[in-house]
């Protein structure tokens, strides 16, 4: 059947085709070659077995070299070379919206574009390993067969002959080293590079090396001295490119940025491919090696998530890492610190009273879903923003922030040691979390019971009718979705903290503190001394100011939103649940210690608040394990000291030892 297959595909090499029949001959062709198979022999053989038939036929070999050398006049191969594989406009948002493209659009075989046809003739992921996979003797043999000399003059200075491929190695050559120079020079790499790199640059020497490698080749002589000198170079631009990481891991990530240095290394190995195809190919390995990597290239040109992954790592890297520095603050390690947070978490209690009170009034003004959402954001924003001016606490912003600082320790775990203070960190994270819990919890409900006391003489109504706060209780029991809700707020909650870690490295980025501090106008209008304190002011509170009002409009807009969508989730955060389970009892008065409602709703509270905390700290662990490059951990040795560390001494889980 096989045999058949070729015969028909070879046949019709006999009659006279256009570009687009060429290119669609050619997409068929490698479909036979590659065939049902995820073993790379089966191609092989294929391959094999097309050479053996082609010797076999010399007027069809002859029929192919021609179709072939018509084929590669229609298409530029130095652009494949070059090019395929990097962003056309060495930007990360036009790169993803190309790719968007790539996936969403259909191509077409109608195409002068070597790179188009390369993308739809080796669409396979199978097709880098069988390339990979060709003997020696069967790439001599397509080499001999697809060889073609350059037609004079050639390139000039040319004392050896030059093949077409030679010569689009040339020219692939020249484009990709223009690129390198062009990135090495652009603004934003050269403020960036170290002072002695960029006095010294390399990059300007790259493209007169090259020539020198060239020139060395055409002339016939040995280019080793060159070669070598030029892959120092080489060597040397990728250096420089790197320091401009040290700049950006001090002063903030840019994704942009990130994604053209990946670029320029990336270029870097490819120039390195293409000298080796050039001057040390005599077996063709290292041509299949190329080709090889571009089959795989294109495979991740199709990939969004793969461009995501590797040019966001860093900006996760930094986002990570200054969470770390401000969870730290959230870790009491002993008693003075633990009585300072249930006292910061009691103030944060009797402020949620008041939000609490805010919302159930807006509720009462019978706003349309949107604007109800909107202006409970608001409202909530506001209010985490006064507690974080109080320097109160909200219990539940706490886990994501305090879970990449826990991820960080677990860099050195190797040791006995390490892991017994990763223990003690553990041990210091829970009873912060439970001290900040308790503290919003014991304060908001009997606040909110006082606030609905007063509002009874002030007004003669309580904060809820008798219905609206029987409503309260059965949207809040276990038996209920509140459990499903607390986990949803517990996503929401990480989002803040993703938001907050990405303002203050944009914050940092574009030296903002700097801009207010010694901006001529904002100095003008502030005065020096009061610009400075508020650039101060804004360095140190930016996460918190951006985390908080996130937080506020998320827990306000996207239940609003959702329930137009469809996914009918709302939010329940367990400080904001006690306040509003105060109030419901403040207006059903004692009787309401009789109804099963109240229990089942008390009942959820605690649930409510593991799962806010449980659901944020597992997912900004997990961001920050992936941030740190931490993998290989040996969970079950961190479980069983966990273990015994609860078993030994429970309480320490709770209370802090004495100092």
């Amino acid at each position: 059947m096989a045999q058949d297959d070729l015969s028909t595909l070879l046949e019709q090499l006999e009659h006279p085709t256009t570009g687009v029949d060429r290119h669609i001959w050619l997409i068929r062709l490698i479909t036979w070659v590659r065939g049902a198979e995820d073993a790379p022999e089966a191609p092989v053989a294929r391959v094999t077995l097309l050479l053996d038939v082609l010797a076999a036929r010399p007027h069809t070999t002859s029929l192919l070299r021609s179709w072939w050398a018509e084929l590669l006049g229609t298409v530029d191969g130095s652009t494949l070379l070059s090019d395929y594989g990097f962003g056309s406009r060495n930007a990360f948002m036009s790169e993803l919206m190309e790719r968007l493209n790539r996936k969403l659009l259909p191509a077409t075989p109608e195409t002068q574009d070597a790179s188009e046809l390369f993308a739809l003739v080796l669409n396979d992921p199978r097709d880098a390993r069988w390339i990979a996979a060709l003997p020696a003797e069967a790439l001599t043999r397509l080499a001999t067969l697809l060889s073609l000399s350059v037609p004079p003059p050639g390139p000039v200075g040319a004392l050896r002959p030059v093949s077409v491929w030679q010569h689009t190695l040339l020219n692939a050559l020249t484009f990709c080293v223009s690129q390198i120079r062009a990135t090495g020079f652009s603004q934003e790499m050269r403020l960036r590079m170290s002072s002695p790199v960029r006095d010294g640059s390399p990059f300007h020497t790259l493209a007169a090396d090259l020539d020198k490698v060239i020139d060395t080749w055409l002339g016939g002589a040995n280019t080793g001295a060159a070669a070598q000198h030029f892959r120092t170079q080489l060597d040397a631009c990728r250096q420089a490119a790197a320091t401009v990481y040290s700049h950006l891991d001090a002063h903030g990530i840019s994704v942009d940025l990130v994604f053209r240095l990946r670029q320029l290394r990336e270029r870097v190995l490819r120039v390195r491919a293409l000298l080796d195809c050039l001057l040390d190919d005599t077996d063709h390995t290292s041509t299949a090696r190329l080709l090889s990597h571009l089959a795989s290239v294109g495979q991740e040109q199709r990939s969004v998530g793969a461009l995501i992954a590797s040019n966001s790592s860093l900006l996760a890297a930094k986002v990570a890492e200054r969470s770390s520095e401000t969870g730290e603050h959230y870790i009491t390690r002993n008693r003075a610190e633990y009585r300072a947070m249930l006292g910061n978490a009691a103030g944060g209690g009797a402020l949620t009273a008041l939000t609490t009170a805010m919302k159930f009034g807006i509720m009462a003004l019978g706003l349309s879903a949107f604007w109800y959402g909107f202006w409970s954001g608001v409202m909530y924003a506001a209010s985490f923003v006064l507690i974080q001016m109080l320097h109160f606490t909200l219990a539940t912003k706490q886990p994501a922030m305090t879970a990449p600082a826990m991820a960080a320790k677990l860099k050195d775990i190797s040791d006995s040691q390490a892991l017994q203070a990763f223990v003690d960190e553990v041990t210091h994270l829970v009873r912060s979390q439970m001290a900040a819990i308790l503290g919003n919890v014991v304060l908001v409900f009997p606040v909110t019971v006082l606030l609905s006391a007063a509002m009874v003489l002030t007004t003669g109504a309580p904060m809820l009718t008798p219905e609206k706060a029987d409503y309260v209780l059965h949207s809040l029991t276990l038996l209920g979705p509140s459990l499903l809700f607390a986990a949803f707020t517990g996503v929401l909650l990480f989002s803040s903290s993703i938001v907050a870690g990405w303002v203050e490295n944009w914050f940092v980025l574009h030296r903002l503190d700097s801009a207010i501090r010694y901006n001529p106008r904002i100095t003008a209008w502030l005065g020096a001394l009061r610009a400075d304190r508020w650039a101060q002011f804004m360095r140190h509170n930016i996460s918190g100011l951006a985390a908080n009002i996130s937080l506020g409009m998320m827990l306000g807009l996207v239940p609003a939103i959702l329930a137009f969508l469809g996914p009918a989730l709302d939010v329940r955060h367990v400080t904001l649940s006690a306040g509003q389970l105060g109030a419901a009892c403040a207006a059903l008065g004692w009787e309401v210690v009789r109804s099963p409602a109240l229990w089942w709703a008390a009942a959820s509270i605690p649930l409510i608040g593991l799962l806010n905390v449980g659901v944020s700290f597992y997912l900004a662990f997990r961001v920050a394990l992936q941030a740190h490059n931490i993998s290989g951990v040996d969970r079950s040795r961190i479980r069983s000291a966990i273990w015994q560390r609860l078993r030994v001494a429970p309480m320490s889980f709770l209370w802090p030892a004495k100092e």
